[in-house]
């Protein structure tokens, strides 16, 4: 393993923003990982740990650190009754897993297709998308302990999953690097699809014929998964300025019903047109970020400083020819509006590195 120094950062985002870091490695195995945790213990260096970058966001004096690029690749499959456990290194890329999957009929991950990153960053995060969450299907998440170096590894219930968050991401953040993370896929599963915009793009596609189970099935699903994030540029293509972008960058802000009925007689006093695009979660309700943004008063293609609004979708924010810190003060403008106009705090998504 080489540890380098002065590495560009933003070259590793999809946002295309960061400084260098001080010193930098790629880890292949665990052995590797190991290496530079005691490279860094050695020489006093602090620690950050990198997927794929399109879910974090580096500033723009860059990282005074070893930041280690995780490569572990390596995927398998077993059979375990009626599923099939799914073993994939931290490195793999998240979609092409997806495809494999589908590709062999297993379900569990098929409306995940499409977000970019890689294996290892999905359970921090609990990713989801169209109705599914990756909570649903992890069985195991392995790990390395950063202050020990010790092989530890935590099952479904011991993650602490909940909306875009986990164990790792919370009280745990910055305590481990994941190598590894198993799933529990379903045999010639049929999909359950519970997002409205996914089901009524699928049920236009079939007519009057059944969606049925299996490979076929799945594959319908996938594609049309792809074919949504497309028009919203939620997907990595090259020559897309929508795509430099760490895709959502605020969640949707789930609230309890007296916040709600709050929220509601706001809004209807407001004389706002339209009602408020929500959706239930555990006895709460969520609302759409996406909405809050634009009825803040932020359209869709706004752009100042070299950053901006994607013209596709409201809430992913774009940089064209910025900084971070530009990023981040437009960032701080639109949660101003939105809490100012409806009383709610929007919770960024990202990893705001050295905050």
């Amino acid at each position: 393993m080489k540890i380098e120094q002065n590495i560009s950062l933003a070259e590793y985002t999809t946002l295309g923003l960061g400084g260098e870091a001080r010193w930098f490695c790629v880890a292949k195995s665990i052995a590797d990982i190991k290496e530079a945790l005691q490279y860094a213990k050695d020489n006093n260096l602090g620690i950050h740990v990198l997927g794929g970058g399109s879910n974090t966001i580096f500033p723009d004096k860059g990282m005074e650190c070893l930041v280690i690029k995780i490569e572990l690749l390596g995927v398998s499959f077993t059979d375990v009754d009626e599923q099939v456990l799914v073993t994939a290194g931290a490195g793999e890329n998240w979609d092409d897993l997806v495809k494999i999957c589908v590709d062999k009929g297993l379900a569990g991950m098929e409306c995940l297709s499409g977000i970019p990153g890689l294996v290892g960053a999905t359970p921090v995060q609990n990713v989801g998308a169209y109705g599914q969450e990756v909570s649903q299907t992890i069985a195991v998440v392995k790990a390395v302990e950063i202050a020990t170096g010790e092989e530890v590894k935590f099952i479904n219930t011991n993650c602490e999953f909940n909306y875009r968050t986990s164990r790792f991401k919370t009280r745990d953040l910055g305590k481990y690097i994941i190598t590894e993370v198993n799933f529990g896929l379903n045999k010639n599963g049929e999909p359950v699809i519970k997002y409205p915009e996914l089901k009524n793009a699928v049920m236009a596609k079939l007519g009057d014929k059944p969606l049925g189970a299996g490979v076929a099935a799945l594959q319908l699903i996938r594609d049309t998964v792809l074919e949504l994030r497309a028009k919203k540029s939620m997907v990595i293509k090259a020559g897309d300025p929508n795509a430099r972008s760490v895709g959502s960058f605020f969640t949707n802000p789930i609230v309890s019903e007296a916040d709600w009925e709050i929220l509601k007689q706001r809004w209807q006093d407001d004389k706002g047109a339209g009602a408020i695009p929500i959706y239930p979660a555990d006895g709460k309700m969520k609302i759409s970020a996406a909405w809050l943004v634009e009825h803040a008063g932020w359209e869709k293609g706004y752009a100042e400083n070299g950053v901006g609004i994607s013209s596709n979708h409201a809430l992913a924010l774009v940089n064209t020819n910025g900084s971070t810190e530009k990023l981040l003060a437009l960032a701080a403008k639109i949660e101003k509006s939105v809490f100012d106009k409806f009383g709610i705090k929007l919770e960024r998504e990202p990893y705001v590195a050295g905050d």
